[in-house]
């Protein structure tokens, strides 16, 4: 997982979920955010911590998955 790098999984934090950067933000919430028709901008500015790597590797890790 080495080109996500900026996505994490600890058991502590939200429950095992893949995470962004060990924040409490999960790569569902992001990609959900995205699907529901939200642009990068907008998820930018909901969360201003998020930097665009983090919204684009949170994009690529579904398709890691698969």
């Amino acid at each position: 997982m080495g080109q996500l790098n900026r996505i994490t999984q600890q058991p502590d934090v939200m429950g095992g979920k893949a995470c962004i950067r060990g924040m409490r933000v999960t790569v569902g919430m992001v990609v959900g955010q995205i699907g529901a028709g939200h642009s990068i901008d907008e998820v930018l500015a909901d969360y201003p911590y998020l930097e665009r790597e983090d919204i684009m590797q949170a994009l690529r890790y579904p398709a890691w998955r698969a």
